[in-house]
């Protein structure tokens, strides 16, 4: 069967590989259905002249020789909360926290080998080939013993079996690429920097064909959508053609939550974007006070214990 995601239902055939349930209703969510989607290429151009007129200016604004990398998380973050976002970052590499970037690895294999392999396999030849790199999580994975090394591996390779056993097997033809990085503009003080977690479809002229997939672990959250909304305007910029489709896959659930791009969404999107670069410039540049917005991520705030604000919002879910 193609399971290409930018093809029609009735190009599918029945000589490929059997699929689950599952793995049949994912290929459902994710392939196009109705007619081609084109956008019109004025409204690609006024999006990008409304984001480089925007970041000419936010630029002036800046300190004479500061950079800033915008990406989905720091948008996130400081429209939260703005005294999180300045905090300092005491990230640590720990077992729960490398599974993700392990498993994407495992599955980035997994699109290229030949043959069936295993999850497992897939995570030992991935932690192998990250542990090779001098830097970031590679430094931190040559340096586990044997105990933590089964940890992590037995994290990764429950989150890389619940990909195998929910997507379908992707089609080559479909141009399928993890981790995919995207950057905007090419060069200046403000970059936009996207990497998605899974990407499929290629292109076709002007017709938008490519799926964008961000994979998560746990529950539904209002904020996975924007991240993706950020994913499609990146995308955009760069291409110059918005993708068709995005998708947030919850993989303990089985199930992705889908959304058609539109105008509306990718003008949303920017002007989201923008007001947190706008945010970012404020509080770094001209040293406005950080405004604090209690939330879910009061849990992991390295000011948590003596934001007053912080204490009273986390005292309220906790019965207190």
């Amino acid at each position: 069967m193609s399971t290409a995601a930018d093809t029609a239902p009735d190009d599918a055939t029945t000589d490929g590989p059997l699929l689950t349930p599952i793995q049949a209703k994912t290929l459902d969510a994710l392939r196009r259905s109705g007619e081609p989607l084109v956008f019109d290429q004025d409204l690609v151009a006024d999006i990008r002249t409304e984001m480089r007129v925007a970041l000419d200016g936010f630029s002036e604004r800046l300190d004479d020789g500061l950079e800033l990398f915008v990406t989905k998380h720091r948008i996130a973050s400081v429209l939260d909360c703005e005294a999180h976002f300045l905090a300092p970052d005491e990230f640590e590499w720990t077992p729960a926290s490398a599974k993700g970037q392990i498993a994407h690895r495992a599955i980035q294999l997994l699109l290229s080998w030949r043959g069936e392999p295993s999850p497992g396999e897939l995570v030992d030849a991935a932690m192998d080939r990250l542990a090779e790199e001098d830097r970031g999580i590679g430094m931190w994975i040559a340096t586990l013993d044997e105990g933590d090394q089964a940890d992590v591996r037995g994290l990764s390779t429950e989150r890389v079996t619940k990909f195998v056993e929910s997507f379908p097997p992707l089609d080559r033809r479909a141009n399928p690429v993890t981790e995919a990085a995207a950057q905007w503009p090419v060069s200046g003080p403000i970059l936009l920097r996207a990497r998605v977690d899974l990407m499929i479809g290629k292109p076709a002229g002007t017709e938008s064909r490519k799926v964008i997939i961000d994979l998560k672990t746990g529950r539904v959250g209002p904020r996975h959508r924007q991240d993706l909304g950020f994913y499609a305007l990146v995308e955009t910029l760069v291409r110059s053609v918005p993708p068709r489709k995005l998708a947030t896959f919850y993989l303990d659930a089985g199930e992705a939550q889908t959304e058609d791009v539109s105008e509306r969404l990718l003008r949303s999107a920017a002007r989201r974007t923008l007001d947190g670069i706008n945010a970012m410039v404020e509080l770094g540049s001209e040293h406005r006070p950080p405004v604090k917005r209690p939330g879910s991520s009061c849990r992991w705030c390295p000011l948590a214990e003596t934001c007053d604000e912080g204490q009273a919002h986390m005292a309220s879910f906790d019965g207190g």
